[in-house]
């Protein structure tokens, strides 16, 4: 089943765990979003989202503290017996001796964070959206040029990696080559990403598998980079006809998502780096509101209204 252990989320989140008996890596977490259990301090359950990660923050504690001991271990037993995967305590605030009983009773990890719990549940809501969107691997490679992810795909031996090695030499960097995973974090967002056995890797037929994070640099590489647009390699056919002016965009779709995709004929001596380069550009424009095709299609119809008129 997809999704994220307890153990991940204690390393990223940066938790203390106050019961270090329970094997955490066994505790899958499935749901992305947190739950706050103040109506289940107070004994409703009905409609409890219990496979959600459970946020003890200020208010919560300071109700707790209204309860004399038995009302609290009879509030605990419940809450801890009802299968949740785990509590987290925000700012710092320490469970007491009989919550940690129930918890290693009945296998909850009791977690502590140092962040105020608006920021903690942000931030994990946010990293669980993007670990348990729904994901597809495909061939291609993945670069950040001048802020935009832009996927470069095509058929094997067509040139992909060998652009990608040249626009890192540009000053761009490499997401990832030959396979990039695709997360769909929101109906807007694609994000993509390395498997983590090719990290950094490209591969040069002829020479075999560069690393580029240690003969270009840190600077060179990415974890994850939103994708912005699709560049589609092909090689050129004098049959086919190719867009030229760019009046209307291009479109493909990955997990439901569309994504802007330009489709680029290969002939011998075309440079593709810095074809890229001006798509990435030209493309970035267009989002600030200034379309090149549109502006000389104004041009034109402007000449050709003088020229009626005379």
């Amino acid at each position: 089943m997809h999704g994220v252990t307890i153990t991940e989320l204690i390393e990223k989140m940066k938790l203390r765990n106050t019961t270090p008996d329970i094997d955490t890596d066994k505790i899958v977490l499935t749901h992305p979003d947190v739950n706050r259990p103040a109506l289940q301090l107070t004994g409703f359950f009905d409609h409890f989202d219990r496979e959600r990660v459970q946020i003890i923050g200020y208010v919560e504690e300071a109700y707790i503290n209204t309860m004399d001991r038995e009302q609290k271990r009879r509030m605990y037993d419940k809450l801890t017996s009802s299968q949740i995967p785990c509590l987290v305590f925000s700012r710092s605030q320490e469970p007491d001796e009989d919550l940690l009983e129930y918890c290693n009773y009945y296998g909850v990890p009791c977690l502590v964070s140092d962040k105020t719990t608006s920021a903690l549940m942000a931030e994990i809501i946010r990293w669980l959206n993007v670990k348990l969107a729904p994901c597809i691997s495909i061939h291609g490679v993945l670069i950040d040029v001048f802020g935009e992810g832009v996927l470069i795909m095509g058929e094997s031996g067509i040139g992909k990696s060998e652009a990608a090695l040249e626009l890192i030499k540009r000053g761009h960097r490499l997401v990832t080559d030959d396979v990039v995973e695709i997360r769909k974090v929101s109906d807007d967002t694609l994000v993509g990403s390395a498997p983590d056995i090719t990290k950094h890797f490209i591969e040069l037929r002829g020479i075999g598998i560069i690393d580029v994070k240690t003969l270009f640099g840190v600077e060179s590489v990415k974890d994850t980079q939103n994708i912005d647009m699709v560049i589609k390699l092909e090689d050129w056919s004098k049959d086919k006809e190719y867009d030229r002016l760019g009046l209307e965009d291009n479109y493909t779709e990955f997990l439901g998502n569309q994504v802007v995709c330009h489709t680029i004929p290969i002939r011998p001596g075309r440079n593709l780096a810095i074809i890229v380069e001006s798509a990435a550009v030209n493309y970035r424009q267009k989002k600030m509101g200034y379309n090149a095709a549109q502006e000389l299609y104004k041009r034109v119809q402007a000449n050709l209204g003088k020229a009626s008129e005379d």
